[in-house]
């Protein structure tokens, strides 16, 4: 048995059991793939595929015993590259990482420009989508580390700690007639068209979740992934904006925008940054981590990493 054989396997579960596709993603032929495969599954005298003919069904039920020893594998060969990239050159690399729209925007270039400040020879890998997508990333060792607010702590494969807490702020043009209310309630927002983040974005469930729980439909005329795009359309007067706090944060290039705190309406999130459990982290990695917040320290990195304990305990 051999590598190439673990990762063929690998990528046909990936790819729903299409063997074209795995082909595809991993540059070589169909042919060969069910080849390897078959080659595996007769060393090991066990099906791992269940097939109706030639084409694949489903994992079997050794099948998925096997899945679990390839991972730990793969995921060792990984590690095992990674330390030699590490005592081989302990101060160069890529720093690859997952986030957000608003992660990317708002909270990453401060930590960014530390890491290259300290580490000047570490090239910087962004990478933006969904949270899901982030947590994707992290699975399939294309990123480092990734920062979200949902998604992250629902893959029991990621190991995930609380960066940071935040609430949501609503945006208004100066004049706005909510202005001047000293408490604007959940009922004044109903009646206003709202621009906000799309479903699966940035703690927009806790915003649903606040007018479901009050039997109020909110009257949401556009929907986004992007706090500045937003921002452009309350300008532009189509609605009242509801945003993530740090989007307003010393904002000095909206004059014209006026933002009041949401927290006691829709509560506070926490954003999260994860790590793939079980491997192996760069020093710059870890201190990337500690720049983006002080709850972050490798120590308790190191802990997490090792299962000691829950992210609130740590």
């Amino acid at each position: 048995m051999n590598l190439h054989q673990f990762r063929f396997v690998l990528e046909a579960v990936r790819r729903n059991l299409n063997l074209t596709e795995a082909a595809k993603a991993l540059y070589t032929s169909q042919p060969g793939v069910s080849k390897a495969i078959l080659e595996l599954e007769d060393e090991l005298g066990i099906d791992i595929f269940a097939r109706h003919g030639k084409r694949i069904k489903r994992v079997t039920e050794p099948g998925h015993e096997v899945l679990r020893s390839i991972e730990i594998i793969m995921r060792e060969v990984s590690n095992l590259k990674r330390i030699g990239a590490q005592f081989a050159t302990q101060d160069s690399g890529t720093l690859s990482i997952a986030a957000t729209h608003t992660q990317a925007r708002y909270v990453l270039p401060a930590a960014v420009a530390k890491l290259r400040h300290a580490y000047p020879k570490v090239s910087i890998s962004l990478h933006q989508g969904a949270p899901e997508q982030v947590a994707r990333m992290l699975l399939d060792d294309v990123a480092d580390i990734g920062i979200a607010t949902e998604a992250l702590a629902d893959h029991p494969e990621l190991i995930t700690l609380p960066c940071y807490d935040w609430q949501h702020a609503l945006v208004l043009p100066t004049g706005h007639p909510l202005l001047e209310r000293e408490r604007i309630a959940l009922e004044d927002l109903a009646q206003v068209p709202l621009i906000t983040y799309h479903p699966s974005y940035t703690g927009r469930s806790r915003i649903d979740q606040a007018f479901a729980q009050r039997q109020l439909k909110p009257h949401i005329v556009l929907d986004a992934i992007d706090s500045d795009v937003i921002k452009t359309y309350v300008k532009l007067g189509l609605g009242v904006g509801i945003v993530a706090e740090m989007a307003m944060q010393g904002d000095e290039r909206s004059p014209d925008l006026v933002s009041r705190p949401l927290g006691y309406l829709f509560g506070h999130n926490v954003s999260r940054v994860a790590f793939k459990r079980g491997a192996y982290l760069r020093q710059f990695v870890l201190r990337f981590a500690e720049f983006l917040s002080e709850r972050l320290s490798r120590e308790l990195i190191h802990k997490a990493m090792l299962g000691g304990g829950t992210d609130y305990e740590l």
